[in-house]
């Protein structure tokens, strides 16, 4: 990484619980690339005044994690329709004081889903209705998924997700299954829920395929009854590194080899 200079420009992401993987992520590529960037990772104290940061300082791309992704667009000047069609944004791109609003989390699940070839005849339990559950839903909808069920305690997000796809919904997993699980939650990441599983044991058995998309850490109870289950898992540690790649090419114009994509990948979680 360079010498911090009066030159270099910054990015950051927002999130309620900060995490180093985006951080050495992107400042692994920076050093590679030879860029003169940096990135840092941000709990806001006011949400508004954090974006109102973004636009004023200025700083060029800002990263959007749990609680933040439906509450900035009220925030930015325009959606891209990666963010508009499902209300829900994970990145930021400051041109010259604009800010436009773009979800690469929807590309990441899109893509994993294809690249560990889930069939679309699976039965889904997704269990999450925030702004990376809209991702996830719009993914699952788009591929050809169409028997799924939103697991939701809030009744009036969980109900609006399902019906925006036509999928059902139900408060709690309880003894349901499907074969594909997918956790949306911050159930079982870093913090006062990190020894919470998801999906009880019986779920993660009759299941098929697991996916948690929480990426801190990569090895949630849930993926680790999974992998002692010998169940096929897909992790957060890959959803993030996929669409960290799109946010770096967003804030650089430049996109990395799939060979430094997978070593900064590592770094990140080393």
């Amino acid at each position: 990484m360079p010498i911090l200079n009066k030159d270099m420009t910054l990015c950051i992401s927002l999130a309620a619980r900060p995490s180093n993987i985006g951080t050495r992520f992107h400042n692994y590529l920076y050093d590679q690339l030879g860029l003169n960037y940096v990135y840092k990772a941000f709990a806001p104290a006011d949400l508004a005044q954090a974006i109102a940061g973004v636009r004023g300082l200025p700083i060029r791309g800002c990263a959007v994690s749990m609680p933040y992704k439906e509450d900035v667009i009220a925030l930015v000047d325009r959606m891209d329709p990666s963010a508009e069609a499902i209300s829900s944004v994970n990145t930021i791109v400051n041109d010259d004081g604009v800010l436009t609003a773009y979800n690469t989390d929807y590309l990441a699940i899109a893509r994993l889903l294809r690249d560990h070839r889930v069939p679309v005849t699976h039965s889904v339990l997704l269990r999450g209705s925030g702004g990376m559950a809209k991702a996830v839903a719009a993914a699952l909808r788009d591929a050809g998924f169409s028997d799924v069920t939103v697991v939701a305690r809030n009744e009036a997000t969980g109900r609006a997700l399902a019906d925006l796809y036509d999928f059902a919904w139900q408060a709690e997993p309880g003894t349901s299954t499907a074969d594909l699980l997918i956790n949306v939650t911050p159930l079982g990441m870093a913090g006062q829920d990190e020894d919470v599983q998801s999906f009880g044991d019986d779920a993660v058995a009759g299941a098929k395929t697991v996916f948690d998309v929480v990426a801190l850490p990569a090895e949630t109870p849930l993926i680790a009854a999974a992998r002692a289950a010998g169940k096929p898992v897909i992790t957060g540690a890959e959803v993030i590194a996929i669409q960290a790649e799109e946010q770096f090419v967003l804030y650089t114009g430049l996109r990395p080899t799939p060979e430094q994509v997978r070593e900064a990948g590592e770094f990140s979680r080393a």
